[in-house]
């Protein structure tokens, strides 16, 4: 099993501080007169996100990564809107990040964390990996021939 790179551990855990402090202050902003608030509704969500991308990055899930970026993505895309240098500084939070976490060794740490068997420190199977590309027909068209041999 890869270790964990400290740029993962640290993107992670900023996700995860991020997420709930973010869902901390708009929980005070929550008012009883107009519980509805769609607005309200959408930003939890957003922030739920955030937790989210956190914790499945620190346990290995490459899609949390990709989420990661996109939940960036979107802040560039809406600091777009804004003043110029909150779209500089998402911008350039945009390109750290997806340095750090495309970066060689947090994509072995990604990629060791997909392998069948893997994440709970027994391969089963090497070589058979997991990935977003792969189809479930496709996986289980290799599990039978394996089982076939």
């Amino acid at each position: 099993m890869n270790k964990r790179p400290l740029a993962v551990t640290i993107i992670g855990s900023v996700y995860m501080l991020t997420g709930v402090i973010g869902l901390a202050k708009h929980f005070t902003e929550f008012r009883t007169q107009n519980p509805f608030q769609y607005d309200m509704i959408g930003i939890g969500l957003i922030r739920l996100l955030a937790v989210l991308c956190g914790v499945y990055m620190l346990r290995g899930h490459n899609w949390a990564r990709w989420l990661a970026l996109a939940w960036i993505g979107l802040h560039v895309i809406l600091s777009a809107f804004h003043t110029l240098p909150e779209l500089a500084i998402h911008s350039l939070l945009f390109a750290v990040l997806a340095y750090f976490l495309f970066c060689p060794s947090a994509t072995r740490y990604f990629r060791a964390a997909g392998s069948i068997g893997e994440a709970d420190g027994n391969a089963q199977q090497p070589g058979i990996r997991i990935t977003e590309a792969a189809t479930f027909t496709s996986f289980i068209q290799r599990m039978n021939s394996l089982a076939a041999c």
